[in-house]
């Protein structure tokens, strides 16, 4: 059977209320930004104006600290829409970093996967704590680049498990489907960029851990990419998937700035096990 590649993965075709979602996110993100407390906004990491990291602290010096990476197809999108999915972390004590990066066309994903490295070194370096990452969608995918990373090969200074844990959540993690659709026009993959750019073929290291979590009426692809790289990977990282019912592509994040959801909870619990590996 010939799959519709456009089609599964078009997610804006097919969620046609995502505007409405957007607007309610951007409201609730700007609530949140208002209202935190001690937040260090605007943090540089790079170059660029995009490559930020926008800090919300937990409740002390001792605070677990976890890295959200927002979505977009790598090509759109801004970290300051997602504030607020610090929120639910940050009423269990975890301190939570929201980080950006560069944009499709401008930059190729290799480039972004080495830009969200950066900023998980710079967290590093600020605060000297390993880190759970979280993200949505092509933060998923980015979420499983930093758990699958050697990062002593980057900076002898940091432990080679600096992200141990990584919760993604409709995450892309075979990008080749992507070369046939019409994203692939900002994103210029061929079948060996894809291929090297998909961390389902990446040796993961022993011993990290990742969630693989999906709407459960997203579509058959998308389904398909978060349990294929929970039972490829399984094995050499402790993997976990679900797909959480009811739930599209963009409503799958609704629970994360609940302090009380299941999702949030398994996000704290990760960032203190992150945490009490200790050095």
């Amino acid at each position: 059977m010939t799959i519709d590649y456009e089609k599964e993965y078009d997610n804006r075709a097919r969620v046609p209320e995502h505007p409405e979602v957007f607007a309610r996110w951007q409201r609730e993100t700007d609530a949140y930004r208002a209202a935190a407390k001690g937040a260090t906004l605007g943090i540089s990491y790079g170059s660029s104006p995009r490559q930020t990291i926008d800090f919300f602290p937990g409740k002390d010096a001792d605070a677990p600290l976890a890295m959200f990476i927002h979505g977009g197809w790598w090509r759109t999108l801004d970290p300051k829409m997602f504030s607020h999915m610090a929120q639910g972390a940050n009423a269990h004590g975890v301190d939570v970093a929201v980080v950006g990066y560069d944009l499709a066309p401008n930059v190729s994903i290799a480039t972004i996967i080495e830009q969200m490295r950066a900023a998980v070194l710079k967290l590093w370096h600020t605060h000297k704590k390993r880190i759970t990452v979280y993200g949505h969608s092509a933060g998923g995918h980015l979420s499983a680049c930093m758990v699958a990373t050697e990062w002593t090969t980057l900076d002898p200074t940091a432990p080679n498990d600096l992200v141990p844990a990584a919760y993604a959540i409709s995450g892309v993690f075979d990008l080749s489907p992507l070369t046939q659709t019409s994203v692939n026009a900002d994103l210029k993959l061929d079948e060996k960029s894809a291929n090297d750019v998909s961390p389902l073929y990446w040796q993961v290291p022993i011993g990290r851990t990742l969630d693989a979590v999906v709407g459960g009426i997203e579509s058959s692809e998308f389904l398909r990419q978060s349990k294929t790289i929970a039972e490829v990977w399984q094995g050499s990282a402790q993997t976990r998937y679900e797909a959480i019912a009811g739930a599209n592509h963009f409503t799958v994040l609704d629970p994360l700035p609940d302090a009380n959801s299941a999702m949030t909870l398994r996000v704290v619990e990760l960032a203190r096990q992150t945490q009490a590996i200790g050095f």
